[in-house]
This record gives C-alpha cells, structure tokens and sequence, in this order.
C-alpha cells in the first residue's frame, strides 16, 4: 500500500473526441488537478485551465519520466492517454515506476476496440500489434494466409511501411484498412492492397490487415533452413527442432543463444510467444549482423545481440530462462557458468560434433543427469541417377533441467 502522504496519480483515457468524450468524473480529475502530463496532442484536447501545470512527457521517456514525476511529487498529477491506458500506453511503464497502487486509472475506449467495431471482427479472430516505440517488422511474425492483424501505428508514415514490408514477403494482396482518428467526428476510412498502398492518412491511424500471401513457415518449431541467411553455421531444421523442444519456450522467459551463428534458435524461440526475450552471442561480428536481419525478416526484431567469446560474454547478461549451447562447448568452465546462472528450473540443451566435445558432454550427463542423445539425420539425394541417402554429421546432444 502507499505511504499515507504519496497522492496518487489518475491516468485518464482520452479518446480522438477529446474533452466531449470524457466522463465527469474525468472532467473534474482534470479540473482539480495541479500538474496535467500527456502527449502534444492529449494536452490539446482539453481547455486551458489557469493555473495549471502543463508537461509534455519527455522524450526519450525512458529517460526522463522519472525525473518528471519526482519534480512534481506531493502535487495532484493527471496523466493523459490515448483509449485504455494499457493498450500500448503509459499506463504500463506508470505501473514500473510507481507501483498499481500509486495509480488510480479511467479508461475509455481503446482505438483496438473501436477498429473492430469497425471492422466487425471479434477479439478472438485477430492479432493485435503496436508499432508505437517498436520496429515495425514484428507484424511479419503474424504471417499467415487469412490471418487478421490489427496494427498500431506510430505515425502517418507507418501504412506505408507495412505495405512495403509485405510485399517483400509476398503478402502484395494483402487488404489493408487504414482507420484514421478512430471516434473523432472526422474519423477517416482507406482501403487498398499492401501492392497498390498510395493513400495519405492521419498520424493517429489503426492498420487493419487482411493478410493474404504463402506460407512462410511454421508456427511450431522447424523452419526451414532457407528461411536464414547463413553462411553454413547454422543449427540445421531437425536438429533445432529438437533443442527446442527441450528447451522448452515460455512466454516472458529469456534464453541465450551461445555460439548463435545465423541465431536461427534464438529466432525461433521469440517467434513462440510475443513475450519471450534472447540473446545471440556470437564472436563474429558479421555472423551477429546477419543474425539482426533473420530476426527482423522472421517478424522478431526484439533479438538481442552481445559480440564475444562466450565464457566472457555472458558476464553481463541477466540471468536465463534456458540456454542453448550450438558451439564453443569445450571453452573452459562454460558449461559450468551456464549452469550456475540459470534460474531455478531452467534448461540447458548443448549440441556436439566433435569427440572432444562429445566427451565433455558424456562426462556432464555422467555428473549431473539429464538427457544424452545422439542425433543423426539423413536426407534423400542424387546419386548419378538414382536416388540415395545422405548423411549429415551425427550430433551428440546434452539436456539437462536445473531442479
């Protein structure tokens, strides 16, 4: 609970009709407060009031939206946002630095749910993805035919972002409906493909997607290899598969991708769930860039990247969900720190071709349990003109689960 002389902060929801829209109850949180804290546009919405302290929230907000609210602690604060504060708003990062108890919240409207009212599409039919403050291509990891995607612009420009980002990924047919200034009295409608997209629209602006393309792969474990730019260090589509099966992807949970290469792991751990995190730690810095660019092509561009040689490159990095060792084993005391520093019932899965590596991993299955298993995939090929099997290098695997 907060402390008897902490005032609380009301955030308000504010909708593109502005001040008409609002709740008495919102009018008089915004009449009787000291300090009114909003965006440009929220703070244009409402009347002048005298003497009332007016801030635009500080850009960048991570940095400075601490130091703005301490510079107004012990005042009656109003925080405005767009609809419902915790649909891609503040209300969120008020939470982390405040505390819900802090906070009293009136939402409104969400511009989500007035796009599907728009649209006439239920919640359970569509996916909902912001681009506020975010790259843009995480709206590829939704790709799917038919598939319903609304997206939250960040500006005007980000219709035709999308646009481009699809065609490059064959969803040119994809219909898009750009919802502009949803609830306002000049609340605006376009409609056209990603491939013919040309329209102008407000910077206040919901994207309704109609995606319409091929399959790009699938949503479980296992895309294929040619999905990744890669220069031949990259743990193959049966093998990943099977890591990641044990591995195990949890929503909110991190992994590191150790020896990432094209960090095809990685990318298919965060494409599980929009909550799941990872790091690729890789060497070699132009392995690390091409492991950037898979990610942002495979719709999940929050990939984070740390250069080095593992042990040493794990030193900073917070405490993992999993982990995931696709080379490098035999650098000393590796395996030990990985272990060390998951949290409890994490898991480490590493993989092995070599004898050295082979018997590093004998010896920790021998010490401390798990699962060694021994992998080897064949694929059908040419043989002059017949067609025979081709082996791939056995791979030595090692899973183990911290208690």
């Amino acid at each position: 609970m907060p402390e008897p002389d902490q005032p609380r902060v009301a955030v308000l929801g504010i909708g593109a009709d502005g001040w008409s829209g609002l709740t008495d109850e919102a009018r008089s949180r915004v009449r009787d407060a000291e300090v009114l804290l909003g965006g440009d546009r929220h703070l244009r919405l409402v009347p002048d009031l005298p003497g009332q302290v007016r801030r635009p929230w500080p850009r960048p907000l991570a940095d400075g939206l601490g130091p703005l609210l301490a510079e107004h602690e012990g005042r009656r604060v109003v925080a405005l946002a767009s609809g419902d504060p915790f649909v891609s708003g503040i209300g969120t990062t008020l939470v982390r630095l405040l505390g819900a108890d802090r906070l009293d919240v009136l939402p409104t409207v969400s511009s989500v749910a007035l796009a599907r009212a728009r649209m006439g599409w239920s919640a359970e039919s569509c996916a909902v993805v912001t681009t506020v403050g975010r790259d843009p291509h995480a709206v590829l990891r939704e790709l799917a035919p038919d598939r319903r995607v609304l997206v939250l612009s960040s500006d005007a420009d980000t219709p035709a972002t999308l646009a481009a980002l699809l065609v490059d990924r064959g969803y040119g047919a994809t219909g898009m409906t750009v919802l502009g200034d949803l609830g306002a009295d000049d609340e605006s409608r376009v409609a056209a493909t990603a491939e013919s997209w040309s329209g102008t629209v407000p910077a206040l602006n919901v994207v309704a997607l109609e995606l319409c393309g091929p399959l790009v792969g699938s949503w479980v474990a296992g895309l294929p290899d040619d999905a990744f730019e890669h220069d031949g260090q990259l743990t193959k589509r049966d093998l990943r598969a099977s890591a990641l099966a044990r591995l195990a992807p949890q929503p909110g949970q991190l992994l590191w991708d150790v020896g990432a290469g094209a960090g095809s792991v990685g990318i298919e751990w965060l494409r599980a769930h929009p909550t799941c995190a990872a790091v690729a730690v890789e060497a070699d810095p132009d392995r690390l860039a091409r492991a950037a660019r898979n990610a942002a092509r495979l719709g999940v561009p929050r990939l984070q990247t740390a250069g080095g040689r593992a042990p040493r490159a794990l030193a900073d990095l917070p405490a993992p969900h999993a982990v995931f060792v696709g080379g490098g084993a035999t650098a000393p005391g590796l395996l030990d720190l990985c272990r060390a520093r998951l949290r409890p019932g994490g898991r480490l899965v590493v993989h092995g071709v070599t004898l050295e590596t082979e018997a590093l991993l004998a010896a920790a299955y021998a010490e401390h349990g798990g699962e060694l298993t021994r992998l080897a995939v064949e694929h059908a090929a040419p043989i002059g003109s017949f067609t025979g099997w081709t082996p791939a290098r056995t791979v030595t695997q090692w899973s183990w689960s911290k208690p």
